[in-house]
This record gives structure tokens, C-alpha cells and sequence, in this order.
């Protein structure tokens, strides 16, 4: 059987089941169906003998659910809102002297790594990931960062929350 045929067989057999079984995981149609997309491509990556219809069906309901179980738990999903609850909170106002509006002074490779530290709660090799850069370069910065926060808002000894 090709892979056109079986993708066709899985689909005809195991998409309704996949995509109940994901929406009820994750309550959102579109993340269910990215869920199915990826049991079905791994299924078609990694071909599997199965002893029975009802032993292959076991097996990917089995994966469906813990496709599920890796997106409810992954960093992403956790930081991340639905549009109509981020539409909802309001940006946040900066006046003259805001610890904000000094942040937004700063240097662009210093305000990136002190916002991804400390408004997105990144930790300090995560943001080396995102930015590409080695996590001994990010504490660097964030030390910087700090210091030149500290002249700009006047000055004054803050306690360091790291």
C-alpha cells in the first residue's frame, strides 16, 4: 500500500475519533486539529505493524492523547491567551519616570533581554534560545541592563529579584 492509500485509510478510519478525542482534551477546534495532522504524519513517518484493527486503533488514540498531553504542558501554550481575553487587558500606560519608560530607553539588546526577563518571565537560557545568544551573554546584559536602569531612574539601590 502506498502512501497515498494508507494516509487515505487513516484518515476515512481514525480522523473523527482523533479530533473528538483532541477537542475534548483541548476545547479549541484548531488545536485539535493540528493534533490530528501530527498523529497522522507520524504515523505515515514511522510505519508500524499492528496485531489487530482494534490494537491499531488503541495505539493511535493512545497517541492522540498524548499529543495532547505535550501541547496542554508546553511553555508556549502556558504563556500564551486566546485573542477575544488578550483583547480584553488594556496596554499598559507609561508616564514619565515609569520603570517601563526607562526599560524602553534602554539599548535594544539590553530592553529585549531585561523585557523577556522580567515582563514575560523568560528564564535566562531560555532567552539565550530565543535570541541566539550564549546564556553567559544574556547574564551579562541583564547586569548591564540593570545598572543602566539604575542611572536612569535616578540612581537609587534596588534590591536585585533574580
Amino acid at each position: 500500500m502506498d502512501y497515498k492509500q494508507q494516509a487515505e485509510r487513516l484518515a476515512n478510519t481514525y480522523a473523527d475519533a482523533i479530533l473528538r478525542l483532541s477537542y475534548a482534551y483541548l476545547k479549541n477546534t484548531q488545536d485539535a486539529q493540528d493534533v490530528c495532522q501530527t498523529v497522522f504524519v507520524r504515523l505515515l513517518t514511522e510505519p508500524r505493524e499492528f496485531e489487530s484493527g482494534e490494537h491499531e486503533r488503541a495505539y493511535i488514540l493512545r497517541m492522540a492523547a498524548n499529543a495532547c498531553k505535550d501541547l496542554l504542558k508546553s511553555p508556549w501554550r502556558r504563556r500564551t491567551c486566546d485573542l477575544e481575553a488578550c483583547a480584553q487587558v488594556p496596554a499598559p500606560e507609561t508616564s514619565d519616570g515609569s520603570v517601563l519608560a526607562a526599560v524602553n530607553q534602554l539599548p535594544a539588546h539590553y530592553r529585549s533581554v531585561i523585557y523577556l526577563f522580567y515582563y514575560e518571565g523568560y528564564q535566562a537560557s531560555e532567552i539565550g534560545e530565543i535570541l541566539g545568544v550564549p546564556t553567559a551573554t544574556i547574564h551579562t546584559r541583564l547586569a548591564r541592563g540593570r545598572a543602566r536602569l539604575r542611572e536612569l531612574l535616578g540612581g537609587t539601590e534596588y534590591e536585585q529579584t533574580v
